[in-house]
């Protein structure tokens, strides 16, 4: 079945176009997933002036596997993406930490013609992720990057007696809220005005604060989570009635530009820096379980995974419109 050629969207002058594709033959451990949805995400467009195939968010059904497939079969609804493989034998890929694996491959670093904005997605064995039946496929697809990064941030560092914050309520900050809040943590979100508190409070915060508001804070947080693409004015954040000391700051995004935090809090408070990519395999698992067991759901809103609605969703995520996760469908699953 493989050896066929697909529609697939790739960076062309910078925006996504549709191109034709040569599926390779399944290696012993690939497995072919057919993709019924895919979410964009800020990472796609960072990519495409590079002209790699695009998506690494997608869900699908398995229409063949390699011969030493085990742990997948034919018709089985699974998702993946962005970590796509790694070593198996250094001491990252031994403690469970493969994501930093020196022989990873991710998304936009190898494998550049398998994206999930197309008609099938080549997958190895462990790192295709089966998806629990209670989460619909549009709902599991932004968490197949998003989920599997804020999750895997948080139990790194949260515990339930933890006050937690969230600084921005978008494509991440929204899912933060619900992760923390279904962790045991007391949740405070901050934004920069007041028009999202209602919707923050239904994520599961206890407390909101627009940026002018800060000082009203009667006990800061133990967690600071970064979700936006600005680095904050660290001022403001990085004090004590802010944020307790010893406290810790976790940037989700990739903001633009150089992270210059005052040393003199950082010493003196005791701060520190927990940086997070995506989740490992075993906790891309454990993320999938623990979403369905507390009904944990991304705000989307739905596009034609054609070249068309990629173009509307990329202009609406360019512009900061997209509440919260643009999920590209492809029409015979609409």
């Amino acid at each position: 079945m493989t050896g066929f050629t697909q529609t697939t969207y790739r960076g062309v002058e910078g925006s996504p176009k549709s191109a034709q594709s040569k599926v390779p033959e399944l290696g012993p451990l690939d497995v072919l997933v057919k993709i019924t949805h895919s979410s964009l995400c800020g990472t796609d467009l960072a990519y495409i002036p590079y002209g790699i195939a695009l998506g690494h968010e997608g869900i699908g059904l398995i229409e063949k596997v390699g011969s030493a497939v085990t742990r997948l079969n034919i018709g089985d609804r699974v998702g993946g993406g962005y970590h796509r493989g790694s070593c198996g034998q250094c001491r990252y890929c031994l403690s469970g930490q493969d994501i930093w694996c020196y022989e990873r491959v991710i998304f936009g670093e190898g494998d550049y013609d398998n994206g999930t904005f197309s008609e099938f997605y080549i997958g190895k064995e462990t790192y295709i992720h089966k998806i629990p039946d209670e989460i619909p496929s549009e709902f599991a697809a932004p968490l197949q990057c998003a989920g599997a990064t804020v999750y895997g941030a948080l139990i790194g560092v949260v515990k339930p007696s933890h006050k937690v914050g969230i600084l921005g309520i978008g494509g991440l900050g929204h899912l933060a809220i619900q992760f923390a809040s279904k962790l045991g943590a007391s949740v405070v979100a901050f934004s920069h005005g007041t028009s999202k508190e209602a919707e923050a409070r239904s994520f599961g915060a206890e407390e909101f604060y627009s940026f002018d508001d800060i000082s009203k804070m009667s006990v800061p947080v133990d967690v600071l989570v970064l979700t936006g693409n600005k680095y904050p004015d660290w001022s403001r954040f990085l004090v004590k009635t802010v944020l307790a000391r010893t406290g810790t700051v976790i940037p989700l995004s990739e903001p633009n530009g150089t992270m210059n935090l005052p040393a003199f809090q950082m010493f003196f408070e005791g701060y520190n820096i927990h940086s997070n990519l995506v989740a490992s395999r075993g906790v891309h698992d454990d993320m999938l379980n623990f979403a369905a067991h507390h009904k944990i759901r991304p705000v989307i809103e739905k596009f034609q995974l054609s070249e068309d609605g990629l173009d509307k969703a990329v202009e609406k995520l360019k512009a900061g419109s997209v509440r919260y996760r643009a999920v590209l469908v492809r029409e015979e699953n609409a």
